[in-house]
């Protein structure tokens, strides 16, 4: 007989040991193998996040130089691929068809597939997002970045330091945050030894989900919808009569801040022409924040990492649609981390469910 105690969330529950990361939700507190959110992204981009990630695991794993030609070789490699996915993929959106594209990757390539799929994502992002403009896509440049890139890419020239840093803080920030849906949906998947491919691809279809990676574009739509800070009120008492959920807020396992947000709040202060932008989102957040406390006093929920994604994916001129894909840009170098601890030492997962359906007479 089974243990009749049930948590459909898994709240609590440990599955595995982990070098990676290191949420802490009451104290408000990421950490990154040994390193605090703030200080990591001060001092690595997101190849040495990469790096860090990946250090006793696969090709270039310690090595932010190796890190950043292994993704860069891979961004040309993929750019070969990039016709086959633009005919397969006209009538989906981005994600889906970055979707598509992934699942084009053959588990034979020689090139280290860490590599080839962190190295895939902004070329196949910034190839279907042209497309869908009517635009060509643009080679890759190896002497530069991912964020340098993927920028360049999309827009046709070299955004700009301050752009480019912006958009490289940000995939360093999302690159890893503990077991998180897709991250464990990957590590379920790498775990019956599919191969690092397929469980990349496993990760990027949970992180679709609008509870998951899928928040920051209707984040744009709730400020649009507001219009003026002086109506915040009135529009969150509305929102929670009818039962609108907030999204930029509350988190499964924060009870306190989300330190993201404060540093992405900071990377979209540095941009230029967001000061006012800026002020009308934290005018809003304190409004959400207020209604929060009002509507639902028992519940610990504050500001979230999709509240300033939103707003610095915004000033970067990333598509709406597009910030979810982008997001596994910067979130596939945490799942192969992951991926790659999963394998060296881990079991096949296989946990038991209480059945509560009908018994044969």
């Amino acid at each position: 007989m089974l243990q009749t105690r049930v948590d459909s969330g898994l709240d609590g529950v440990i599955v595995a040991d982990t070098v990676m990361s290191e949420v802490d939700g009451e104290a408000g507190r990421l950490v990154v193998r040994g390193h605090g959110l703030e200080e990591l992204v001060a001092h690595r981009g997101f190849e040495g996040v990469a790096a860090l990630l990946w250090t006793g695991h696969g090709e270039g794993g310690g090595d932010e130089t190796a890190v950043r030609e292994g993704l860069a070789a891979a961004r040309v490699r993929a750019f070969a691929d990039v016709p086959r996915l633009l005919a397969a993929t006209a009538a989906l959106s981005p994600i889906e068809a970055l979707r598509v594209g992934i699942g084009m990757l053959a588990d034979s390539d020689p090139m280290p597939h860490h590599y080839l799929v962190c190295g895939a994502m902004p070329v196949f992002l910034t190839a279907l997002l042209n497309a869908r403009r009517g635009l060509s896509a643009i080679a890759p440049d190896p002497a530069l970045t991912t964020a340098q890139d993927f920028l360049r890419m999309l827009r046709g020239q070299r955004a700009g330091a301050v752009f480019e840093k912006g958009l490289d803080t940000y995939l360093a920030t999302v690159a890893d945050h503990g077991f998180n849906a897709s991250t464990f949906t990957a590590r379920v998947v790498a775990s019956t030894r599919a191969g690092l491919i397929s469980a990349v691809l496993a990760g990027l279809c949970a992180l679709k989900g609008p509870l998951h990676g899928g928040a920051p574009g209707p984040v744009l739509d709730m400020l649009d919808e507001i219009g003026d800070a002086a109506r915040a009120e009135a529009w969150f008492d509305d929102a929670f009569a009818k039962g609108v959920r907030l999204m930029g807020f509350g988190h499964r396992v924060y009870k306190v801040r989300d330190p993201r947000a404060d540093v992405l709040k900071a990377a979209v202060a540095t941009l230029p022409s967001t000061a006012g932008r800026l002020a009308f989102a934290a005018a809003v957040e304190k409004g959400a924040i207020a209604a929060l406390r009002r509507h639902k006093p028992g519940q610990r929920l504050e500001t979230n990492v999709e509240y300033y994604t939103a707003l610095l994916l915004e000033a970067l001129d990333v598509p709406r649609e597009a910030f979810t894909a982008l997001f596994a840009v910067g979130r596939a170098a945490g799942w192969c981390a992951h991926i790659f601890e999963q394998e060296k030492g881990g079991r096949i997962i296989r946990p038991q469910s209480n059945y509560i359906g009908p018994r044969p007479q």
